[in-house]
C-alpha cells in the first residue's frame, strides 16, 4: 500500500490511482466532500462491498467529471445549464442522478454485475465538482474507456469520513493505494449534522431530493432564487 503526502499533485496522483484501479486494485481517495473508495473490476468491487459490509442491493456511483456528465446523462439543455450554474458559477458539489446514454462506450464497458451496481431504474449517479483529483481520475477513465465505481470510504451505516485516519481499519486494509490530502474541505459543514453528511443527491428527472447532504441549503437556494424551482421530497 502506498500513502501519498498531502502535496496535492493532482496529475501524478490521478495517474497513480487510475493505474492502480485499471490493474484490479482498490483506492481510497480524498475528495472535498469526504473520502471515497474506488474500484474498476468485479473482484475489486466485491472486495470493497465486503470491507464496507454493504449490501449489493445498494447502488454506487460512476467516477465522473463534467465531460462524462455531458456525454452520458440524457437531460435537456436547460437542466444541464442548471447543473452548470450549481457546479461552475457557485462552485458547489452535487450528485446528479439522471437517465443515461446506454450506447456510450464507457457504459458499454460495464459488465452485467458492474452495470447492476452502478445504475438504478434507468438512471446513473455522477458526483460532480467533488475535487480536482476526482476530475483527473475521471479524465483517465474516459480516455481509456475504463469505467470506475465509487462510494464513501466507510463501513455502511457508520457515517462518512472526512479524514483518512478515521476510516475503519477493515476499509483501509482493503485499499492498495491511499491518497491522503488531510481533512475534506467541507468537514466543518458536515460535522454540524447529527450524522456526518455525504454529497447532496438530486434526481434531475423530476427535481426530487434523494439525499440532503453537503451544501444542500446553498443548492436549494440557487434552484429557488435563480430558476424558481422547488425541489420535490
Amino acid at each position: 500500500m502506498a500513502r501519498f503526502d498531502p502535496t496535492r499533485d493532482y496529475d501524478s496522483d490521478g495517474a497513480c490511482v487510475f493505474d492502480c484501479l485499471k490493474g484490479g486494485g482498490i483506492a481510497i481517495v480524498h475528495m472535498d466532500v469526504a473520502y471515497a473508495v474506488m474500484s474498476g473490476t468485479e473482484e475489486a468491487l466485491r472486495n470493497v462491498y465486503a470491507a464496507k459490509r454493504r449490501s449489493f442491493d445498494k447502488a454506487s456511483g460512476i467516477v465522473a467529471n463534467h465531460r462524462t456528465h455531458d456525454e452520458i446523462h440524457l437531460l435537456p439543455d436547460e437542466k444541464k445549464e442548471i447543473i452548470s450554474t450549481i457546479t461552475d458559477k457557485h462552485d458547489l458539489p452535487i450528485s446528479v442522478i439522471a437517465p443515461f446514454r446506454t450506447s456510450h462506450p464507457l457504459i458499454k464497458e460495464l459488465t452485467p454485475f458492474l452495470f447492476n451496481i452502478a445504475t438504478r431504474n434507468g438512471t446513473v449517479n455522477f458526483l460532480l465538482n467533488a475535487s480536482p483529483l476526482r476530475e483527473k481520475i475521471a479524465a483517465h477513465s474516459l480516455e481509456h474507456n475504463f469505467p470506475l465505481i465509487a462510494s464513501s470510504a466507510n463501513v455502511s451505516q457508520r457515517g462518512t469520513k472526512y479524514t483518512a485516519d478515521t476510516i475503519e481499519a477493515e476499509v483501509l486494509s482493503a485499499a492498495d493505494i491511499i491518497i491522503d490530502y488531510g481533512p475534506a474541505s467541507y468537514m466543518d459543514q458536515g460535522n454540524e449534522a447529527d450524522f456526518p453528511l455525504s454529497s447532496t443527491q438530486i434526481d434531475f428527472q423530476n427535481m426530487r431530493i434523494v439525499r440532503r447532504g453537503i451544501c444542500f441549503d446553498r443548492i436549494e437556494e440557487c434552484l429557488r432564487n435563480e430558476y424558481g424551482i422547488t425541489l420535490a421530497e
